[in-house]
Parts: C-alpha cells; sequence; structure tokens
C-alpha cells in the first residue's frame, strides 16, 4: 500500500473523530469546572487523534515506515498512559466523594461505568484485535492465490463473533427493572 493510501485513510479516521475530541477540547478549555479526572481524560482523547493526525502527515513526508510508525507508537503510549491515570484518578475522586457524603449521613449511588460495560468494551477490545491479527497472518503469509476479499471476510467474521458475544453478554446481564419500566407504560 502507497503511503498516499495510508495517509489519506489517516486523515479521514482524524477526521471522523472529531465526535470525540472537540468535546474532549472544551472539556480542556472550561480548566477548573470540569473534574481532574474528565480533563486528564480529555487530554489522553486529544493525545490520541493527534497521534493519528501526526501519523497522517508523517505518512505523506517520510520516506520509510518506521518513521510514521515510532509516531504511531509514540501517541498511543501517551494516551494509554493518561487514560490509565485519569481512571486511577477518577477512583480516587469517587472514594473522596464517597467519604464526605458519609460525613453527612448520605452515601450517593456509586456513578461511572458498571462492570457489564466494562466488559463489554473489553471484549468488543479483544476481537478487534483478534480481526487484526487475523488479517495480519492472512496477508504475512505470502501470496496464496486467494482473492483479498477472503482476508477481508474473515476478519469480519472473527468480529462478527465478539460482537455477538459482546450482545449476548450484555442482554444477560441486563437489568431486571427494564423490562419492568417497559411494561408498565401505557
Amino acid at each position: 500500500m502507497a503511503h498516499a493510501v495510508a495517509a489519506l485513510g489517516a486523515a479521514a479516521l482524524t477526521t471522523a473523530g472529531s465526535v470525540w475530541y472537540v468535546p474532549a477540547l472544551a472539556d480542556l478549555r472550561a480548566g477548573a469546572d470540569r473534574p481532574e479526572s474528565r480533563r486528564i481524560s480529555a487530554a489522553a482523547c486529544v493525545t490520541g487523534w493527534a497521534g493519528t493526525g501526526a501519523l497522517a502527515v508523517l505518512l505523506l513526508i517520510a520516506e520509510a515506515w518506521w518513521t510514521p510508525v515510532a509516531a504511531a507508537v509514540a501517541g498511543t503510549v501517551a494516551a494509554t498512559a493518561l487514560r490509565l491515570h485519569a481512571a486511577a484518578r477518577r477512583r480516587r475522586e469517587a472514594r473522596e466523594m464517597v467519604r464526605h457524603w458519609g460525613h453527612l449521613g448520605h452515601v450517593p449511588l456509586p456513578t461511572g461505568p458498571s462492570r457489564s460495560r466494562n466488559v463489554v468494551a473489553t471484549i468488543l477490545v479483544c476481537g478487534l484485535v483478534a480481526a487484526v491479527a487475523v488479517a495480519a497472518l492472512h496477508a504475512a503469509s505470502g501470496p496464496s492465490g486467494e482473492p483479498r476479499w477472503v482476508t477481508a471476510a474473515v476478519s469480519v467474521a472473527v468480529m462478527g463473533v465478539f460482537l455477538t458475544a459482546a450482545a449476548v453478554y450484555a442482554r444477560s446481564t441486563r437489568p431486571a427493572t427494564a423490562g419492568v419500566r417497559e411494561r408498565g407504560r401505557p
């Protein structure tokens, strides 16, 4: 694949990612109006998407593949480190909030994603990694005379299995009150 084609793909992906990094920029601009964990998480989002944008530019100007790959790895590592720091900070903020409310004699409901949401996200990430690995292994096996759509079809099938598993898990862990609310409506 030519550098220009990969650069076009990275630029399109960066443009589509504006639904995530524009609100993150707004959180960063809000400053102290937002909790620190949210600002750190927003910085992770912006760092990740800036890395994708830098990848697009480097694919256009670099001759070798190692330069854009190194930039992509550096951006991913930085974004991941910031995201993990934000998660740790969010847990500290939640414990502090529970402690403050406990002094007042009231314990608030826990906030944040439920365990089932985290499990579904993990299943989807594992599916994406598996689909990419299958495609890479199939492509690395060399020219086997099979059309290229076979590689794509196999990757889509792998991702489909993981999407189905995530949907089944999400459906099985849905709270029982969700069905009661729906039946109670006229």
